[in-house]
């Protein structure tokens, strides 16, 4: 899941995004108002982390400025503020979640899992793919009781296609989602992921199956909606 942190505290941006990328997150850096709200308007974020004092802007107005531009992508409003009028605030202009400074990585990065499994109207709490049960939450992929051993980019490119079962997935799209924007990887990744998604998933016969449209993407379908992968 690709999520965008808007924060100028260096340090804590260091922190946060090695806490996030060590959870299997891919993570964006905007450092201010500006860039934030560009990012966001041109990536379809899964969530965004916000710091509510911006060096060229408020939070809070950010967030509310967002929501006007048709974003919906569940936001986290980080302030060193605990006073009710401004978590009142945060969350009138459309903030999902407000964590007061200081706060554990370990919370933030619980309440972060907590909006993505809740996030936007397309998000049930688990993901069901024929057999297959994929939790979002708990980055655990099973199917009838056994834990497949499925983690980190493979796991996001999975929780992808699952979201989009039956659909035609573009390589382009599951960069956008799995990858930030300092990637530069080899062109054959996504298949590299690809192939060891299907020989983990070959592992049992009631898998789904991961088809290869030539040129254009994937789909995944359910072990009695269509043929095996190639």
């Amino acid at each position: 899941m690709r999520v965008l942190l808007i924060e100028d505290d260096e340090r804590l941006t260091e922190a946060l995004a090695a806490s996030l990328r060590s959870e299997g997150y891919a993570v964006d850096i905007a450092p201010c108002a500006e860039d934030g709200r560009w990012m966001a308007t041109e990536v379809p974020y899964d969530a965004i982390v916000l710091d509510v004092g911006l060096p060229d802007g408020d939070g809070i107005d950010l967030c509310g400025s967002l929501r006007d531009s048709g974003v919906w992508a569940p936001i986290l409003i980080l302030t060193a503020h605990a006073e009710i009028g401004d978590r009142v605030r945060g969350l009138d202009a459309g903030a999902d979640d407000y964590l007061a400074k200081p706060f554990s990585l370990e919370e933030l990065i619980a309440r972060l899992r907590a909006l993505l499994r809740r996030g936007q109207a397309e998000r049930p709490t688990i993901l069901l793919v024929g057999a297959m049960q994929l939790d979002p939450a708990t980055r655990r992929v099973s199917i009838d009781g056994d834990v497949l051993p499925i983690a980190g980019r493979a796991f996001a490119i999975l929780e992808l296609l699952a979201r989009r079962q039956g659909q035609l997935v573009s390589r382009e799209e599951i960069t956008e989602h799995v990858w930030d924007w300092a990637w530069e990887g080899a062109s054959n990744v996504i298949d590299v992921h690809v192939s060891a998604i299907r020989a983990t998933l070959r592992s049992s016969p009631r898998a789904p199956a991961i088809e290869t449209v030539r040129g254009a993407g994937f789909i995944l379908r359910a072990a009695d909606g269509g043929g095996p992968g190639e």
